[in-house]
């Protein structure tokens, strides 16, 4: 007997899906199967907002953050963001959660990733030509490395702090501060967040 399975335009639809981070085969299907329930609006509606969207919005030459076509880069356009501080990160999406907490107001700079020679990201496949340009501009006096905490980050930390302090003397560079997390307590953090915590003590 032949299995039975979705029509082949579902498993297209499937497919696509699958492609996309986080979600795996079975959330494809549950969320193809929601998508084909709507009603044909809707689904209009959303291919023109991705088409759209493909078309329309790209990284900015200047910081790497989304740009629009029309309304161009928010954070470069922002006249009010203190130009000589520079908070580099690994991707755009990186940017919103400091946006959120209303303590920064600097400008960003994202390098599109990080190295990880095992997937074959070299510093040449980031954007390090274009904050190195900024920084020899002569404005900027401190760079923040706000890149992840892993063996990569680490990595792509270390590699930005070497080539800054070998060709840019002058620029201050830091690093977020790690430790433990708001509402953690002792019990529950790993040695290596302790360790950081402990290296990173302040005065009160």
């Amino acid at each position: 007997m032949a299995r039975i399975d979705f029509p082949e335009e579902v498993q297209l639809l499937v497919s696509h899906l699958k492609r996309l981070p986080g979600i795996g085969p079975k959330s494809a299907e549950r969320i193809a199967v929601w998508l084909i329930g709507q009603d044909s609006d809707f689904s209009n509606d959303l291919a023109r907002a991705i088409e759209l969207s493909a078309e329309m919005v790209r990284a900015c030459g200047v910081c790497g953050f989304f740009e629009s076509s029309r309304g161009g880069c928010q954070l470069c356009a922002d006249d009010q963001r203190d130009e000589t501080l520079i908070c580099v990160v690994e991707q755009p999406t990186d940017v919103l959660p400091l946006e959120r907490t209303g303590a920064f107001r600097g400008s960003y700079h994202c390098l599109g990733g990080r190295i990880a020679p095992l997937d074959g990201i070299s510093p040449e496949d980031l954007r390090i030509a274009p904050l190195m340009e900024r920084v020899n501009g002569g404005a900027v006096k401190e760079i923040i490395l706000g890149v992840g905490s892993d063996v990569e980050g680490e990595a792509t930390a270390n590699y930005l702090a070497e080539m800054l302090a070998e060709k840019c003397p002058d620029v201050e560079v830091t690093r977020l501060a790690q430790g433990l997390p708001a509402g953690g307590g002792l019990d529950h953090a790993d040695e290596l967040t302790l360790y950081r915590a402990l290296d990173g003590r302040r005065r009160i």
